[in-house]
């Protein structure tokens, strides 16, 4: 598959880049060849080749999912201006 440079302008019109006529021949030769790359690796056989996740088979160790209230109201508060009873104080709002 081939780019043009018209093809180009639509893209950087929809990126909303400016692109010079310069820029959108070398644009639309760098997107062709990455396109022909692409097609290449679809011709690889990949029939009976496992789906992978990772490179590697390490395990993450997952947290247990459990509700809590982060047990950091001090912390929090500490960065209010002005805080009463654990709770931040606003100015009141009248209608």
């Amino acid at each position: 598959m081939t780019i043009d440079t018209k093809a180009v302008a639509k893209i950087a019109k929809l990126a909303r880049i400016s692109v010079s006529e310069e820029e959108k021949e070398h644009y639309a030769s760098e997107i062709s060849k990455i396109l022909q790359w692409v097609e290449q690796l679809s011709e690889v056989n990949t029939e009976g080749v496992p789906l992978m996740t990772s490179v590697s088979q390490i395990k993450l160790p997952l947290r247990k999912d459990v509700v809590s209230d982060g047990n950091q109201q001090e912390a929090i508060i500490k960065n209010a201006p002005e805080s009463d009873y654990g709770c931040f104080v606003v100015p009141k709002v009248m209608e």
